[in-house]
């Protein structure tokens, strides 16, 4: 089964941090945050892994390599310039293969359990009547007013309380065949039609889960976070 994490971000508010690193190296207890999902995406079963990757990203190889050390094949999905979330995803799709995977977002940090994230990839796998499963967060105070509103595990297009997409989803590849490679391409008009449609399912998930886009957030969660922790 297949994942991808999504690490061709720019990284802007991280800099100066993200100045001569990627934002996926960024060190959180003693290792990079991409390694947090690696590990994890490996211990629950997953056995292929797709990194994009555009600014820095022969960084990110060098560091990562082939999967050998995590016990999991890693492959590269580079582009020139960043392509966005729907365009990485669709330029990634000839190594992602025709059956439904999961992605991830290089840089967040949470302990989801991603064995759960396994099964439910298996379950949408078998299920054509569903184009994508989200698993959402209580809105941060960063981001307060939320992205999706959930009824009964399903998505709904209006409604209240909103919350808010934690970077981690599962899509069935078809949900990005109109994009062509190499296209720029946001994710949330893909998402809000499919929504519209009934096609996508999701979760809520109130454990441990932070979204590393600034130097601060980052240095918090290091307070938090004792190096070497096994998670």
């Amino acid at each position: 089964m297949k994942a991808m994490i999504l690490a061709a971000g720019r990284g802007e508010r991280m800099r100066p941090l993200t100045d001569t690193m990627p934002k996926a190296l960024l060190s959180v207890g003693g290792k990079p945050l991409i390694a947090w999902h690696i590990e994890k995406l490996a211990l629950a079963g997953f056995d292929q892994i797709v990194i994009n990757h555009a600014y820095l990203g022969h960084m990110i190889e060098a560091r990562l390599g082939n999967g050998e050390n995590f016990n999991i094949d890693i492959l590269y999905s580079p582009e020139t310039t960043a392509l966005e979330t729907a365009g990485g995803i669709a330029n990634a799709l000839a190594l992602l293969g025709e059956r439904a995977f999961a992605v991830i977002n290089a840089d967040i940090f949470c302990d989801f359990d991603f064995r759960d994230l396994h099964a439910e990839t298996l379950m949408l796998q078998d299920d054509p009547s569903r184009g994508a499963h989200l698993v959402l967060v209580d809105n941060p105070a960063h981001h307060p007013d939320g992205d999706f509103v959930l009824r009964d595990r399903r998505l709904v297009p209006e409604g209240a309380p909103r919350l808010t997409f934690s970077g981690i989803g599962i899509y069935r590849p078809e949900l990005f065949h109109a994009i062509a490679r190499g296209e720029k391409a946001p994710l949330a008009p893909l998402l809000r039609a499919g929504i519209a449609q009934g096609l996508v399912t999701g979760e809520h998930f109130s454990g441990r889960w932070t979204d590393v886009g600034t130097p601060a957030r980052l240095e918090q969660l290091n307070q938090a976070i004792p190096p070497n922790v096994i998670h």
